[in-house]
């Protein structure tokens, strides 16, 4: 990327602030080892395909790494994924197929989406499955420490104390006695066997009428599988070590599985996370977007109305902390601010070739800086864009030359540079060939309708360009020659 200047690590001051979860403030940034951030998010649990609501969170997690990257960060970014749980053991039971085979299935379909809206592979994405001996070790050191305890009845379930850690409920600022009982929908027995209605599972029990040998692996308390929790705190400690910077995942997780995951990791020994980030929810009609609900709206049906480029520039534009009610009226709306933003680049381009990406304005930068302040961010990309019109009716110049480099730079950040290779791979021949055809045809016609207009045969013009608008293709005169988009 161009401007280097911005890529060296700000050492020596703190320009970067985030809301920390725990704390409920706005903190500054200082990362445990200076110019390194160490970044674990949790991922999804591969039962379903994902909708809009699963992927906000993989795309605001992936603004934030590549901030730290471009401002200089050397990201060390996990991004884990569940693979074994108790909806995945349902659901595939449901559809009559190993349950290993809907997660492997369900993990592709998500990649796939995440691919579509140009969200940058993790460091590593580690999956539950594959790490069940660094669960066991965590779960024997809690034993040991008296934070947890094997049930009684043989059942082979393994249960933390919360009673036992006195800052229980500190992520949330939540007392114990205030507190539901854990997990008692997914096994109602499970109270029975516990010191304490709220101690969660550990380990739980294979259950041979119910569950598949497969879904079983051997332990010191008996054939059975990791609980949910304490999967994210093996992998974290695993990759990042038993501190890192941030931890991060959708504000749905905050309870129990976050408040969970630090008492458990802390009552280990292990300092664990210095900041909490959490994005909000994607709803409808005021609700949570989850399949529960019924509302759910599939990526690649969402996709096939509207441009992946604007789906993301969608969930970007708004601040990854404020909850979006999803509409696809919005979304066109969003779809045709972006517009005006690609338009000056692509006549930008047309004027002056190749526009390489650039630096930042200074309202950018301060934006981000305050907390991933991508509305001020997009603001600020707007006004660069807004100067850069008047531009270009002088034509070609250095002024316009900056003003489009850096709208590509600040896009780029943002994942949202429509110049870059990454949003035309991955579509077909057919479409490309397609691309070509309508590009040829539509300038074709275009060079038609300028004879007409230079012969002073103006009912001719203005019908060919009623009929590309019929088509969908705006049609723009500029002192360059006539420009379109769809």
């Amino acid at each position: 990327m161009r401007g280097e200047h911005h890529r060296a690590p700000r050492l020596g001051w703190v320009t970067f602030r985030l809301y920390d979860t725990a704390t409920r403030e706005v903190r500054d940034f200082v990362p445990l080892e200076e110019g390194k951030a160490g970044l674990y998010v949790c991922g999804l649990t591969v039962q379903s395909e994902p909708h809009v609501g699963h992927v906000r969170s993989g795309v605001n997690f992936d603004v934030l790494q590549r901030w730290l990257r471009h401002t200089g960060y050397d990201v060390t970014f996990i991004r884990n994924i569940t693979d074994i749980d108790d909806k995945i053991l349902v659901k595939a039971a449901e559809q009559g197929r190993p349950w290993y085979n809907l997660a492997y299935t369900m993990h592709r379909e998500l990649d796939k989406a995440y691919t579509a809206l140009n969200v940058a592979p993790p460091t590593y994405e580690p999956a539950a499955t594959g790490h069940v001996p660094e669960m066991i070790e965590l779960i024997a050191t809690l034993i040991a420490k008296g934070h947890a305890y094997a049930a009684e009845d043989g059942s082979g379930d393994v249960y933390f104390d919360v009673r036992s850690w006195p800052q229980y409920g500190e992520l949330t600022h939540q007392r114990i006695d205030d507190m539901e009982a854990a997990e008692i929908a997914a096994d109602p027995h499970s109270v029975a066997r516990k010191r304490d209605p709220r101690d969660f599972a550990l380990w739980k029990g294979w259950k041979k009428a119910s569950e598949p040998e497969t879904a079983a692996w051997p332990s010191p308390w008996g054939p059975g599988r990791p609980g949910w929790h304490i999967e994210c705190s093996a992998m974290a400690g695993k990759y990042l070590g038993a501190a890192f910077d941030i931890h991060g995942g959708g504000v749905d997780l905050r309870f129990p599985h976050h408040e969970n995951e630090q008492a458990q990791s802390r009552a280990a020994g292990h300092p664990f996370a210095s900041y909490w980030m959490h994005n909000a929810w994607i709803t409808t009609a005021g609700e949570k977007m989850s399949k529960s609900l019924g509302n759910s709206l599939l990526v690649p049906s969402v996709l096939a109305r509207v441009r992946a480029i604007d789906l993301r520039f969608y969930m970007v534009a708004a601040h990854y902390r404020s909850h979006v009610e999803f509409s696809f009226e919005a979304l066109e709306e969003a779809a045709a601010g972006f517009a005006r933003i690609e338009n000056f680049l692509t006549r930008s381009r047309d004027l002056l070739g190749s526009v390489e990406p650039g630096t930042w304005c200074a309202e950018f930068a301060e934006a981000m800086d305050d907390d991933l302040g991508t509305p001020a961010a997009v603001a600020a990309i707007y006004d660069v864009v807004r100067e850069g019109n008047k531009l270009l009716a002088a034509g070609p110049s250095d002024a316009l030359r900056g003003a489009a480099s850096s709208v590509r730079g600040m896009l780029a950040v943002l994942g949202l540079d429509p110049l870059d290779p990454r949003w035309h791979t991955g579509g077909s021949a057919a479409e490309a060939r397609l691309t070509s055809v309508v590009d040829a045809l539509v300038s074709t016609l275009l060079e038609q309708r300028t004879a007409a207009r230079a012969a002073k045969d103006f009912a001719t013009a203005d019908a060919i360009r009623d009929q590309l608008k019929a088509a969908g293709v705006e049609i723009e005169d500029t002192p360059q020659g006539p420009h379109w988009s769809l």
